[in-house]
């Protein structure tokens, strides 16, 4: 077998993804914009909705809870998936459903067919972790950061600006129009996303994990189903307690299961490390108070005045009251750039759930004027956005690069979820804190505070829990390093009977990741990068180190490994005119800062 020469190299290792299309940043932020769209879009004619479906309240709100649900679902799923078959495949299959999804709730009035559609429409989140991961591949380094917060960010961007538009067109026409807007935007973010958006080589190996997507599914259905229903069964019912009961022992089961399993849907021993389970325990406190302001807001500006605290405004009007909470998002996203800068994303964090804390605290009281609600919102949005933005960061610093597509999916079905309980838990207090007026029931000013209070003391536990969190770590770079001895006694020691991985080409690089001592590095990041600097392709290592990487042509390329507790390396490498694969280990040493540190001088 024709085998790989080691030179030292003259130059240090380029960034394969320097010369990214200038469409992507754009166009996978426009399309976390639309699925975003999805969890605010019936907001302003949420107290219409039990009139409209023919039901009650309290099942009403499942047509709010049933899509963040299926996002929250849909975020693992559809992030593993990406992995297997195409992060740009995947994505556009989500868009294709969201779409599927608006056109069944725009020919119905039935509250079953409804929750269903707008679950379709709530699977669409899965868009998300698809586009950080695609951005993940084919950005940059110095663009990486930004990307990925704005495309965070655009989960409370969509959110907030969709409620003006939204309002916009149920007053002027038919609600159901509502959905054909959202079908329309969905086919245009397809069509963007084909355009614009490449396909990534990374393929990861293993299979889709069925068990643990069922299970996730049935454990948190098991759980918001009580949440929402508590108060008309009682909360110490024995239907109550016996899903609560029947959830928790779901989700125990499926975690057990998902540390056992070799290909699990949810990587929970990446959870287990304090920095990303502080994050995401915050984030889940962030969803939380995101979503509470969207169910109360546009309710009290709408109420009439005759129920001596709502405000009378019109859908549009309370649209716009409402609008400065995606608007300042958007605009905080430079300030935080700064702040994370100088002092870190955890500060970053901090300082936005402090103003979100300030924004409920002043909502207890300033809740009499439509311009208070604006103020309001501003405060809200200035905060959300920095606390958003600031937790791809988090998560980056808190984990090696081979494990950020895991580790980020992981922190956006934590929001999801912190979204679902939000809609659960306050639609629920709304509804049972409702007064008749005439044939409907409208909410009650206790229920508004109670829920801005519930929020508050969400933000508070995320404060204690981001206070916890380490100061940010810095990240390391891959270095360009002459093989040694070292290396070739590695190779020795690691050289039993393991049978190579087929090449999937015609022609490529083939062998194992080892450590020094000749340990196999299982779940070990080794790129393929050509003349130009370039990604030619990515894989990952399976339990015995094995990989195997298709080159697109002959001539002179790059091999670049990493791995979690790895200093990271790469080696030039050469496919010969006759095609066939090239065996060649690589070998990772431990990482020692001060040994990285010499190494880079």
């Amino acid at each position: 077998m024709p085998q790989t020469t080691h030179e030292q190299p003259t130059a240090e290792l380029p960034d394969p993804r320097a010369r990214a299309g200038r469409g992507i940043i754009p166009v996978l932020a426009f399309a976390g914009i639309t699925v975003a769209v999805m969890q605010t879009l019936l907001v302003p004619v949420i107290k219409d909705l039990p009139a409209l479906l023919h039901t009650d309240p309290s099942n009403a709100t499942w047509v709010m809870t049933a899509t963040l649900l299926a996002g929250a679902v849909s975020t693992p799923i559809m992030g593993r998936l990406g992995d297997l078959n195409g992060k740009r495949r995947m994505l556009l299959a989500s868009l294709a459903v969201m779409v599927v999804g608006s056109l069944i709730c725009a020919f119905t009035d039935d509250l079953v067919i409804m929750i269903v559609g707008r679950a379709l429409q709530g699977f669409a989140m899965g868009a998300i972790p698809l586009g950080i991961g695609i951005m993940r591949d084919e950005l940059p380094r110095e663009k990486l950061g930004s990307a990925m917060a704005l495309m965070s960010s655009s989960i409370g961007v969509g959110g907030g600006l969709a409620l003006p538009a939204a309002a916009l067109v149920a007053q002027h026409t038919d609600w159901h129009t509502l959905f054909f807007g959202s079908a329309g935007l969905g086919v245009l973010a397809m069509a963007l996303t084909v355009l614009a958006v490449p396909e990534t080589s990374l393929r990861a190996p293993g299979r889709f994990d069925v068990v643990g997507a069922l299970g996730l599914s049935l454990g948190l259905v098991l759980l918001l189903l009580p949440v929402t229903k508590g108060g008309d069964w009682g909360w110490a019912s024995p239907t109550t307690l016996g899903l609560i009961a029947a959830s928790l022992v779901v989700l125990v089961l499926w975690g057990l299961f998902e540390l056992r399993s070799d290909a699990p849907l949810v990587d929970l021993r990446t959870s287990a490390r304090r920095e990303v389970l502080l994050t995401n325990l915050t984030s889940i406190m962030v969803g939380v108070a995101f979503y509470a302001v969207s169910l109360v807001l546009p309710q009290l500006l709408q109420l009439p005045k005759s129920t001596g605290y709502g405000l009378g405004q019109s859908m549009v009007v309370a649209g716009l009251c409402v609008a400065p909470l995606g608007l300042t998002m958007m605009c905080v996203a430079p300030l935080y750039a700064r702040i994370s800068a100088r002092r870190g994303p955890k500060v970053s964090l901090i300082l936005g759930m402090l103003i979100i804390a300030v924004g409920y605290g002043a909502g207890l009281g300033l809740m009499s004027a439509a311009w208070q609600t604006v103020l309001i919102a501003v405060l809200l949005g200035a905060g959300i956005g920095l606390a958003y933005s600031s937790l791809p960061a988090l998560i980056i610093g808190a984990v090696d690069a081979s494990e950020t597509g895991a580790a980020n999916g992981l922190n956006t079905l934590m929001r999801s979820i912190g979204t679902s309980v939000s809609s659960a838990v306050i639609g629920m207090v709304l509804a049972h804190t409702s007064t008749q007026m005439g044939p409907v029931a409208v909410p009650t000013m206790q229920g508004f505070r109670i829920s801005f209070l519930i929020a508050t003391g969400a933000v508070v536990a995320g404060l204690v829990l981001a206070s916890f969190l380490p100061s940010r770590r810095t990240a390391t770079a891959p270095v360009l390093l002459a093989s040694s001895e070292g290396d070739a006694a590695a190779r020795r020691a690691g050289a039993e009977s393991v049978t190579p991985l087929p090449l999937p080409g015609p022609r490529g690089f083939r062998g194992r990741v080892l450590e020094a001592g000749g340990a196999p590095v299982a779940g070990a990041n080794v790129t393929l990068i050509d003349r130009q600097g370039r990604q030619a392709g990515l894989t990952t290592t399976d339990a015995s180190g094995r990989w195997a990487l298709t080159a697109p042509g002959t001539g002179t390329f790059v091999l670049a490994a990493s791995a979690t507790g790895y200093a990271p390396r790469a080696w030039p490498a050469v496919c010969p005119a006759d095609g066939g694969p090239v065996d060649t280990d690589l070998v990772l040493t431990v990482s020692v800062p001060e040994r990285r540190t010499a190494l880079r001088s």
